[in-house]
C-alpha cells in the first residue's frame, strides 16, 4: 500500500469575503506542483458561500463536476434547461462533455457549504448530462452510501468515469471495510467531521488522504464521524 496525506492546515486558500474555498489540488489563484490531483480526482474544493453570493454563468467541458451539499440551498440553472435547487444532503453531477454553461448562487438565509469535486471523464466529448439524488443522513447512518457510481442507478448519481463516490457516517468505535477495484485504482478519504484511521493512517476533521495499490481499506472511527471515499483511476 502507499499513501499520501492532504492536511487540513496544508490546502490552498482563498477569501474573497463572498466566498472562502479551501484547494486540495491547484486552483483558481492556487498553484502547487506537488499537488495537482490524485490519478483522475482534479479538483478537491471545501467551499462556502455567502447568503445571495455565487457564481455566475460560466463554461464547462470535458469535467465530471458534482456538488456534495454539506450545508445550505443552493440554486443551479444551466444551458440545458435545467433550474434546480440543491440543499443539504444532495449530491448533483454535471457530465459537462461537450460543452456547457451554469450558475450556482446561495439563495437562502445561511451559509452554503459543499464539497466541489471535478473528475475527468471516460468518454470525450459526450451530450451533456444533469442529475441530483437525496441521501437524508437519517438513511445513511452506520452504513456506506454510494451517492455517484459508473453504473446506471434510480438510488444513485451517474458519471462519466470508472469512479465510485461513497458517504460514511458513523457512531464512535464503528468499523467501514471498503474493497477497492483491482485495475488501476486509487482512493482519496476527506474527513467532514470527526476524526478516523483509515489503514492505521489518523485523520482528522477536514484532513484526507490518497491510498493506492492496495486492494482494500478500513476505516475506523474514534468518535461520530462523517466521510466521502473517492474511487478512481490513478496513475501515481
Amino acid at each position: 500500500m502507499k499513501h499520501i496525506l492532504f492536511k487540513k492546515d496544508e490546502r490552498g486558500i482563498k477569501d474573497i469575503g463572498w466566498l472562502k474555498s479551501n484547494f486540495t489540488f491547484s486552483f483558481s489563484s492556487y498553484y502547487n506542483p506537488a499537488r495537482n490531483g490524485f490519478g483522475l480526482l482534479k479538483v478537491f474544493n471545501d467551499d462556502f458561500v455567502e447568503a445571495g453570493k455565487g457564481f455566475g454563468l460560466h463554461p464547462h467541458q470535458n469535467m465530471e463536476i458534482i456538488s456534495v451539499m454539506l450545508a445550505g440551498k443552493m440554486n443551479h440553472n444551466d444551458t440545458m434547461g435545467y433550474k434546480e435547487i440543491v440543499e443539504k444532503d444532495w449530491v448533483q453531477i454535471m457530465s459537462a462533455g461537450s460543452g456547457l454553461r451554469h450558475e450556482e448562487y446561495n439563495v437562502g438565509d445561511e451559509e452554503v457549504n459543499f464539497l466541489q469535486i471535478w473528475i475527468e471523464p471516460k468518454l470525450q466529448n459526450i451530450n451533456p448530462r444533469y442529475q441530483k439524488r437525496f441521501f437524508p443522513k437519517e438513511k445513511r447512518k452506520n452504513q456506506l452510501t454510494t451517492i455517484v457510481s459508473n453504473e446506471e442507478g434510480q438510488h444513485h448519481c451517474w458519471i462519466n468515469q470508472n469512479a465510485k463516490l461513497s458517504l460514511g457516517c458513523f457512531e464512535k468505535d464503528a468499523v467501514a471495510d471498503y474493497q477497492l477495484n483491482p485495475v488501476n485504482k486509487g482512493v482519496y478519504v476527506f474527513v467532514m467531521n470527526g476524526s478516523v484511521t483509515v489503514n492505521g493512517i489518523e485523520l482528522g476533521k477536514r484532513d484526507a488522504v490518497g491510498i493506492w495499490e492496495a486492494s482494500a481499506i478500513s476505516i475506523h472511527t474514534k468518535e461520530e464521524s462523517e466521510y466521502i471515499i473517492i474511487e478512481a483511476p490513478i496513475n501515481h
